[in-house]
């Protein structure tokens, strides 16, 4: 089943969502609204042009505080609420009326998706001391970009306010939009990120994306996007395609266990020069994954400088031994506990330092292509680790008891398989003759 823009953007997490930018916001609100329960209320804070009235199953004119509550009982699945037309544009709602829509959804918990931004039915803008008028309540924000604009010279044509796009990009009129311009644009807390509310979710929808070089272009800007976004979605939605979601992918290291089959701890053990843990971390790193938190318990001290130097978060489990558990919650109380929302995170087993950077960037691409619930190698039809699991399976993971792992709530969830052809996958280290024989294999 191919990904929706109501998956993509989990509108399920959201009761407010503002669109903002160019190159495609109304195709996206009105696309949104025909894949979500009824009814679904769509206003502005800004103009509309009056041919966007039509996409709407029933256009009112909030001319007072009470229009929705007068047409309550005959709402059809999208209404769309503007102020007064205006020749060949509408009005904003103003304030007094934003709010009572507001308050009107919330009673009757229904989905509220505000315009809150104009750009002239341009790919790319820059924004006016003024822009964009998001409402505070606003808990997600959808910054809307179109690809179209990439290569095409700053001017009026393809940019509306090119002058401020001058500013933000540090390109001179005229010359060349780079994605390099872009992404600085779409980064600059007075471009693309202007005016978010503290705490709204923040997405990117690099749109137009329709030709297979533009999409190559969008994925080489997504991992950057990422550091000021939650997610970054290429899509071309005229064609009614999102071709990815990215997100931050955590990685969660478990390094907690005593290692009582062993006899010695296997946090410790040496990898061609360095630790076990050390070296998990390291893969980790390179696969992009961020943040990274290290669970450790037995020998916490010890294992917890291995990677003093590194970019990983040490978290203590103290309940360690009681089971594999623990430290999954843990480090899924880890990750939901970040500021910026993460899509999903892989879990490591310390006693892996042979997987390769490769197997942990292919579960993340896999991700971001459906948003799949669990994603796992199969080796020679066995499943493998590490694992991938989205966030909506965080919840189901916090409830794990006693001494197993995440494949415990696998028959509560779809799961994805990604075939690999490497079957060291498969390959643990449980006791000295296991370790002696990964030692053994040259190609590990």
């Amino acid at each position: 089943m191919s990904l929706t823009l109501a998956r993509a953007v989990r509108a399920e997490e959201s009761k407010r969502i503002a669109f903002v930018g160019s190159g495609g916001k109304t195709t996206a609100i009105f696309q949104l609204a025909r894949q979500l329960a009824p009814p679904v209320i769509v206003t502005a804070t800004s103009h509309l042009g009056t041919w966007q009235l039509s996409l709407a199953d029933k256009h009112i004119v909030g001319a007072s505080t009470n229009v929705l509550e007068y047409h309550e009982k005959k709402l059809p699945n999208i209404v769309l609420i503007t102020g007064e037309v205006d020749g060949d544009r509408t009005k904003p709602v103003n304030d007094d009326v934003l709010d009572s829509i507001h308050k009107f959804c919330l009673d009757r918990v229904a989905l509220l998706l505000i315009e809150a931004d104009g750009s002239r039915q341009k790919p790319l803008k820059g924004w006016a001391g003024h822009e964009p008028p998001i409402p505070a309540f606003a808990d997600h924000i959808v910054q809307v970009a179109g690809l179209s604009g990439l290569g095409k010279s700053l001017s009026d044509e393809f940019v509306h306010r090119p002058e401020e796009f001058s500013k933000l990009s540090g390109l001179k009129p005229g010359e060349e939009i780079s994605i390099r311009a872009i992404t600085r644009v779409l980064l600059h807390s007075k471009g693309a990120r202007k005016n978010f509310p503290h705490g709204a979710r923040r997405t990117i929808i690099l749109n137009q994306a329709d030709t297979p070089e533009l999409q190559a272009n969008a994925r080489g800007m997504a991992r950057s996007l990422l550091a000021g976004f939650d997610s970054a979605i290429i899509s071309d939605l005229t064609q009614k395609r999102i071709h990815a979601a990215h997100e931050r992918v955590a990685g969660i290291i478990l390094a907690a266990g005593d290692s009582t089959r062993f006899g010695s701890p296997k946090q410790l053990l040496d990898w061609h020069g360095e630790p076990f843990t050390r070296v998990v971390a390291r893969k980790a790193l390179e696969a992009g994954l961020s943040p990274i938190f290290l669970v450790v318990g037995a020998h916490a001290e010890d294992v917890g400088k291995t990677v003093d130097d590194l970019n990983v978060k040490v978290i203590e489990n103290t309940k360690w031994r009681d089971g594999q558990s623990t430290s999954i919650k843990t480090g899924v109380s880890s990750v939901l506990a970040e500021k910026s929302k993460i899509g999903a995170a892989i879990f490591l087993l310390i006693d892996q330092p042979h997987v390769r950077t490769s197997i942990l960037q292919a579960l993340v691409e896999r991700h971001a292509e459906k948003l799949p619930a669990v994603v796992a190698p199969m080796v020679m039809d066995r499943r493998a680790n590490p694992v991938l699991f989205d966030r909506r399976t965080f919840s189901d993971l916090l409830t794990l008891e006693g001494d197993v792992g995440g494949r415990a709530i696998f028959h509560k969830h779809s799961v994805e398989y990604v075939p690999w052809h490497d079957d060291r996958l498969l390959l643990d280290v449980d006791t000295p003759e296991h370790y002696q024989r990964l030692l053994a294999d040259e190609t590990l």
